[in-house]
């Protein structure tokens, strides 16, 4: 009987110390992909000459990072994709940003929408801090706006105030309301 108990206690422990590894080594895979995310976020939301009528999201697969979105400056798409592209634990950079045309009409939108979105009292909280939560995407006319908002309120309010100015010949409103 003791020696039957002494070799399950044995191939416990043996199953135990093979496991410890496997378990280990998840949790710090995991670990690793968020500190991706994370370096990639910030790099992102750093960049200088980033503004609100400038979009930016990625996707990482695997050593791949997929970006996307809209900017108004040519320099920010290079400027993002060579920033990512030398974070640790990045092979591959699929640069997909679009970069608007340059367009006087759209330039005076970008700021008429603006001006109605964040002078909105509802509104102008989205417009303090470094990086405001609500971004004004204008081409040939049409508006988009992303971001995140508290409720469902500020995200109808958003889109009234942007249907609101004159010139604009569409409103897409994809902005998320916070959980």
């Amino acid at each position: 009987m003791k020696s039957t108990t002494k070799q399950i206690t044995m191939a416990l422990l043996v199953a135990g110390a093979t496991l410890l590894p496997i378990q280990a080594a998840v949790p710090t895979a995991q670990s690793a992909e968020e500190r991706i995310e994370r370096s990639i976020r910030k790099e992102l939301i750093t960049m200088p000459f980033l503004t609100i009528f400038d979009n930016l999201s990625y996707r990482v697969d695997g050593n791949t990072v997929y970006l996307y979105g809209q900017v108004i400056r040519p320099t920010l798409k290079s400027d993002a994709a060579n920033r990512v592209a030398r974070l640790e634990g990045i092979a591959h950079v699929n640069n997909q940003i679009e970069v608007l045309p340059l367009s006087p009409f759209d330039d005076r939108l970008r700021l008429a929408v603006a001006r109605a979105v964040y002078g909105q009292p509802a509104l102008n909280r989205y417009a303090v801090g470094a990086n405001p939560s609500i971004r004004i995407i204008v081409k040939n006319g049409n508006v988009t706006l992303e971001g995140i908002v508290a409720d469902a309120g500020a995200r109808n309010i958003a889109n009234l105030q942007a249907n609101g100015v004159s010139g604009v010949f569409s409103v897409t409103n994809n902005l998320r309301v916070e959980k």
